[in-house]
């Protein structure tokens, strides 16, 4: 008999009996993807609900967070959010220009990068705050063209804006203070904020991202970043913590940027609520 039917035939009876009727919801999906799938989600939540990186860099150089944010100038602190909104846009104009998986000899990509930010790490840090502000757009290139490299080797586009902009969104993922909400720092939760707060000007390329856009990412990198300025703020000290600090920074964004872009992918092969759905049982679990 058809649903329709059903349906007509059970008001029917009601009405001839008295009773209440009682629909049952439709059965949802099953929160389970195929196993390769299912286990690669699995890594991603590990990741993306894992220790942040200004926890992180705390433990590195025995401190706390809030101890390591108090310690930067106060001018520093005032200006901070716009300093890493331009170097933010000088390494989105600058980062995907080129292949960020093409490297000079051939080189992998991961250890090419790794030393370049291990390098402008140890250089902006001999020089105190002052030389690691000079490479924060340095070393924020690296990142994006390290981010670009696996989002591509997960299938997401970098010639459109929209692939660019998700790139971005990385640096913010990565920029989870450690006190925060939990249901308003998840995963989830934050690509919604972001998503709110992106407006792309359509077929005009990565450079038409609006300025809040980048002002909102910007304000999530903060955290992790006062937390690397202080920590490198010392000369001699921050030459050789700077090196440390930057591949640190590398390691934990291009972890990110996996686990983000495996989510990604897997929502273009099984769709977006049912990703989620597998995603918010295994972090549950």
């Amino acid at each position: 008999m058809g649903g329709t039917a059903k349906r007509v035939q059970a008001s029917y009876i009601c009405r001839m009996t008295g009773t209440a009727l009682i629909l049952a919801p439709p059965a949802a999906p099953s929160a389970r993807l195929p196993q390769a799938d299912q286990a690669a989600l699995e890594e991603a939540v590990a990741i993306l609900e894992g220790v942040s990186i200004p926890a992180r860099i705390a433990g590195m150089v025995g401190g706390t967070v809030d101890g390591l944010k108090r310690r930067l100038p106060a001018a520093v602190q005032r200006n901070l959010d716009s300093a890493i909104a331009g170097a933010l846009e000088t390494a989105l104009k600058t980062a995907l220009r080129t292949d960020p998986a093409r490297t000079p000899g051939g080189i992998s990509s991961t250890w090419f990068h790794r030393g370049l930010v291990a390098a402008s790490g140890m250089a902006g840090g001999a020089f105190g705050l002052p030389g690691t502000l000079l490479e924060l757009p340095v070393s924020t290139t690296m990142l994006l063209r390290q981010i670009a490299a696996v989002a591509a080797e997960e299938g997401e586009d970098l010639s459109s804006a929209a692939g660019a902009a998700e790139c971005l969104k990385v640096f913010a993922l990565g920029g989870r203070d450690p006190a925060d909400d939990a249901a308003e720092s998840g995963y989830f939760a934050l690509r919604l904020a972001l998503a709110e707060a992106l407006q792309v000007a359509a077929g005009r390329g990565v450079t038409t991202l609006l300025p809040g856009f980048i002002a909102a990412v910007a304000g999530r990198f903060g955290l992790p970043v006062a937390v690397k300025l202080s920590a490198q703020a010392a000369p001699v000290v921050g030459a050789a913590t700077g090196a440390a600090v930057n591949i640190a920074f590398l390691e934990h964004f291009r972890t990110l940027a996996r686990a983000h872009f495996t989510v990604r992918r897997l929502e273009r092969a099984h769709g977006t609520v049912v990703v989620r759905r597998a995603y918010e049982a295994i972090r549950d679990a």
